[in-house]
């Protein structure tokens, strides 16, 4: 997987462009919505118990929660295009699903949820979906991914779900790895039992702090050491390089000032007038 980036100068500007439009976007639609009762921002300062605290706090609670998902949604982007440059990428996977392979899927997962059965969550379990024997009855479905990746030097196919804190409860945990359990025995069917797929669950950070270990119980209930990509190893992978991660890092450094005075304009609007 590690190579020398061809392209360093490519990721750098698919970083730059992508905060820069992000910054630009954020800050209109906020200004633009000042004066709009259903704007992101006044929508969610009319909570009375958060208001009797005073304006500033009333504002940033608000602000915070809107900047915190559209930076997620800014990275995601960004994940994607930076992808494009090294994997053919596509965000579903189109084929048939067999009732046996959604039984075996649905035990499974009852079997890691149960703390009190001996069955462990293993990378090993995806083959048991591949290979059980089907009926003739068969649906056909479309799962929408959010990386379908395909390496087209080494033919081998990669589906990632992202949750960009990776802070799941019990349930988002399970239908997250649902989830990457139908695409992999959707793909399969499609590909034939040689194909190579392998599965992750990723994060764009990691919530404990970059290398230290990544304890989120939860969703380790559903996913072996073996499918993760956390925070420093989602970059690399995506970026075919041990140094993507920091090529990401140092680039979103370098343009971050643009979103802090993106959110100045916003503060100066909403907290002076």
């Amino acid at each position: 997987m590690d190579r020398q980036i061809p392209s360093e100068k490519a990721i750098r500007q698919i970083v730059s462009t992508g905060v820069q439009t992000f910054a630009q976007a954020f800050s209109d639609r906020h200004i633009t919505e000042y004066d709009d009762p259903d704007g992101t921002l006044n929508m969610k300062i009319h909570n009375v118990f958060i208001a009797v605290l005073g304006e500033e706090i009333q504002y940033y609670t608000a602000m915070c929660r809107s900047f915190d998902s559209s930076l997620g949604n800014m990275l995601e982007k960004l994940a994607i295009n930076i992808a494009h440059l090294f994997y053919t990428v596509s965000q579903e996977v189109t084929g048939e699903l067999y009732p046996e392979q959604t039984s075996k899927i649905a035990e499974l997962l009852e079997a890691y949820k149960n703390v009190h059965n001996p069955k462990k969550v293993s990378v090993q379990d995806f083959e048991l979906i591949k290979n059980i024997q089907t009926s003739k009855s068969v649906a056909k479905k479309t799962h929408v991914s959010d990386y379908y990746l395909l390496d087209e030097e080494t033919d081998e196919h990669f589906l990632i779900e992202l949750k960009i804190g990776g802070d799941l409860d019990n349930k988002k945990a399970r239908s997250e790895k649902e989830a990457i359990f139908e695409q992999y025995a959707i793909l399969s069917n499609s590909l034939g039992k040689d194909a190579k797929i392998k599965c992750y669950f990723a994060t764009a950070y990691n919530r404990y702090g970059e290398g230290k270990p990544w304890i989120q119980g939860r969703v380790r209930q559903f996913f072996s050491e073996d499918e993760l990509l956390i925070g420093k190893d989602f970059w690399n992978f995506i970026c075919k390089s041990e140094q993507g991660y920091d090529i990401v890092i140092d680039e979103y450094k370098k343009n971050a000032p643009i979103i802090r005075a993106a959110l100045d304009q916003i503060k100066n609007k909403y907290l002076s007038e």
